[in-house]
């Protein structure tokens, strides 16, 4: 990668999820999506000299980014990895249950969506990649070489909700005996001949693009992993912020927030006063936030994201 200034990039729902986070002069917060830095120049600019931000990204352009933004910030500390690690980062800095706020801005930046190199895109040509890590797993062009028909089918239907899965994967394997798919174009258009009928104001390979990247960078097990490891990282008091773009994303955020409040309901006979319910972590804040009219007019992207706060409880 280059290092050089990446591509515009506006962060989606910015002041309410900093608003949300309660921001401290004197806290120490955590940004697991850094991504073009969006979101952390703004806690930056509310966080006083004995503030710290640490920010995660697996994204060798969100590091490059990271180091010409903020690299001259002693508040501020970047690690390359991805947010599932954030148990360890956290133990190593020594801030283990002292994090005031964290952070998650999910899915796919629209540096990585607007540069064709990257692969994400069916909107022009490029290789097709859609690691979040170009540097290291498995390529999208990788996997469809050796995914059989049964698994592509699955994570079309799955994690894009793709009801032409099944007739898009075929035409997957049918094409790949002829000729390797290796392109964004390649498989757009394959896509394109493959689903009977289109859909207004959407490309036909929207669905199965974002199902084969969420395969390709394993996006819910880890989502999954990271959720688990917060509540012990907050202090009390401490609040969790979640921006999500995708229905499954959100799905599994807003049931792992609610069990969070509810804890464990304890069986019925036992000699306990008041809720019986044990193992209560965090308590939601509000209810879900969505852009606004003027925010979607600018950023069209913005029109699928929800936020959804939960609080540590003491």
């Amino acid at each position: 990668m280059s290092g050089q200034p990446t591509p515009a990039h506006r962060a989606v729902l910015l002041e309410e999820a900093v608003e949300a986070l309660a921001v401290r002069p004197d806290g120490i917060y955590l940004d697991g999506t850094f991504g073009r830095g969006g979101h952390s120049g703004r806690i930056l600019e509310r966080l006083g000299p004995e503030g710290r931000l640490i920010a995660l990204d697996r994204d060798p352009d969100a590091e490059a980014e990271a180091a010409r933004r903020f690299g001259h910030d002693e508040r501020f500390h970047f690690e390359r990895c991805s947010f599932e690690m954030l148990q360890q980062v956290a133990d190593r800095l020594g801030i283990s249950g002292r994090l005031d706020g964290v952070l998650l801005d999910l899915g796919v930046s629209s540096p990585q969506l607007d540069t064709p190199e990257r692969g994400f895109s069916f909107m022009s040509d490029g290789p097709l990649d859609m690691r979040m890590d170009p540097e290291s797993g498995e390529s999208a062009a990788a996997w469809l070489a050796r995914a059989d028909e049964d698994e592509i089918a699955r994570v079309l239907k799955e994690y894009g909700e793709e009801r032409f899965a099944r007739r898009i994967a075929r035409r997957i394997v049918e094409t790949r005996q002829e000729t390797p798919l290796e392109r964004t174009g390649q498989l757009a258009e394959l896509i394109n001949e493959a689903v009977p009928f289109k859909e207004r104001h959407k490309h036909p390979a929207t669905r199965s693009f974002q199902a084969i990247r969420i395969r390709i960078n394993d996006e819910l097990e880890t989502l999954r992993r990271c959720l688990e490891q917060i509540p012990a990282l907050l202090a009390p008091g401490g609040r969790l912020a979640v921006i999500s773009f995708h229905s499954l994303e959100d799905r599994m955020v807003k049931r792992f927030l609610r069990e969070q409040a509810e804890g464990e309901r304890l069986p019925r006979g036992l000699p306990v006063r008041g809720d019986a319910r044990r193992g209560q972590t965090l308590r939601l804040v509000g209810r879900a936030i969505r852009a606004g009219e003027a925010e979607l007019d600018e950023n069209p992207r913005a029109r699928s994201a929800v936020l959804r706060v939960a609080e540590r409880l003491a």
